[in-house]
Formats: structure tokens, sequence, C-alpha cells
């Protein structure tokens, strides 16, 4: 036989079981399979016209399903009609429940829902660095969460732990020479967070980071003059946006993280 059907079957969309046929078939260079996927096979009436379509066709089954119930009955409709086929993912299922010490979840889908998962918390993570200290106004649109504060109130590394749970976030610096983007105020203000701290706090971490930089701490980045002319334009600023506040003097990146996480997910709810 120079060729054949082989009809790859599966409960969820199919693509691991044609990944693995593919690299089997490739091996034969004279041969000319043509590989069919068949997804979403819920019952047994679906695994009936898989057979059916089988026997017809004098075809070659592949298969990779996940709920017993229904492998069990494919196991079962391959040997009474004598089919080729081959159990891509049950045989090493049940190899390592044999090691595990809980039962599979048996939930068809669940490679596909991690890729999406990872594939959304890379992207998340390019889009806050992308639109990381307001470096491009137009991800303010764009962004799931947009965070507004001063200088060092730790803008950045929170919107990279936001971006880990799989949030697109921007942060725009507040900057009293620095008119803010116009799109911040087209943004709905529940997108919006202002970051609060107390000046003598922002005053130690500033004074620490330009020593870290070689630089004299007298500077007017760390006066404390500034630092309150600064903190009175962020109240006026976030005064109109009418956004909620958090204040971060003595919180952890976690902990203020969290508090937004909260803030998002009872606006859900409610």
């Amino acid at each position: 036989m120079n060729g054949s059907i082989i009809y790859v079957v599966s409960d969820s969309v199919g693509e691991t079981a044609e990944l693995v046929t593919k690299a089997a078939a490739s091996q034969f260079m004279g041969a000319s399979f043509a590989i069919k996927r068949i997804p979403y096979i819920e019952d047994e009436q679906n695994v009936d016209e898989v057979i059916s379509l089988a026997k017809l066709n004098d075809a070659v089954i592949v298969y990779t399903l996940v709920k017993p119930d229904i492998r069990a009955y494919m196991e079962q409709q391959i040997k009474k009609e004598n089919l080729p086929a081959h159990d891509i993912l049950g045989p090493l299922m049940d190899l390592l429940q044999q090691r595990a010490t809980f039962k599979p979840l048996n939930e068809p889908g669940l490679v596909r829902k991690l890729d999406d998962d990872y594939f959304k918390r890379v992207e998340a993570i390019e889009f806050a660095v992308k639109y990381d200290d307001g470096r491009d106004p137009r991800g303010i649109l764009r962004s799931d969460i947009v965070l507004v504060g001063v200088s060092r109130t730790s803008k950045t590394p929170l919107s990279q732990y936001l971006a880990h749970k799989r949030y697109k976030v921007a942060n725009v610096p507040l900057v009293p020479e620095v008119k803010p983007p116009e799109e911040l105020f087209l943004v709905s203000p529940e997108k919006i967070i202002g970051l609060k701290i107390s000046p003598e706090k922002l005053n130690h971490i500033r004074k620490e980071r330009l020593k870290s930089l070689g630089l004299n701490d007298h500077a007017i980045y760390a006066n404390m003059e500034r630092i309150k002319e600064e903190l009175t334009y962020f109240d006026s600023i976030v005064s109109r946006l009418k956004c909620p506040i958090i204040d971060v003097t003595n919180k952890a990146v976690e902990e203020t993280a969290n508090l937004i996480i909260n803030i998002l997910q009872n606006r859900s709810v409610n």
C-alpha cells in the first residue's frame, strides 16, 4: 500500500494527534498519506460516524480521546470492526495515572488552553514594555489598566507584575511641567489607577536612587519642596480623572497589584 487515508480523531481540536501523525508519515517518503482531521468527537454517535467512514474508505484511525467513556467506546468499535487504529494519548495517560497520586481531569483541550494562557502572558509583557513610562500614549486606549503617578511610585514593576497575570498595562508619569496625554482623559476612569505615596517615603526612595547612580542626593529630584509640588500636581490630575487611588507608601508591589486586581474584579461582578 503506497498510501492511505488517515483519520485523525480528537475530542478537542486534534492538533496534537495531527502533529504526531504527520511526523510519523514524513518517514515514508514514497507513500502518499491523506491526513484528515476530525475534531470535537463528543459522543458515541460521533464515534460511529468515524468508524463508518474508516470502513468505507479503508482508512487508518489515529486518535486522542481524553474522556474515558468515549475512548473505551472507540476501542470497542475498532475491535468489533477489526480496523487499523492507534491510540496516541490513552496508553500514556494510563501509565501516568499509575504514578500520579490523583486522578486525571479528563478535560479535552487543556494543552490548547495552556498555550493560549502562555501567549496571552507574553503579549501582555510585551505590551507593558512598549507602553512603559508614557512612551507611547496610544497604548492607553488599548490597555486593561493605566497606572498614573509621580516618578518612583513602582509603576514599571507593577506593570510587569500585572502583565504576568495577563493584564495589558500602560503607565504614565505625572510631571508638573509636562501636560498629561489627552488619551488619559478619553479612556474610561475605571481602567485608571492613581498611585499615591507620602512625601517622606518618596524623598527617601529618590535619595537612595540618586546614590545608587553615583549622583548627589541633594539634587532637585529628591528635594522635599519639589516632591510636594509633584504630589500636589498628582492630586489635581487624579481628581480630574475621578479614578481610584492606592497609597503605595508602605506596600510591596505584590500587595498593590492584588488591590488593583480586586478593584477590577469587583467591578466586573457588579
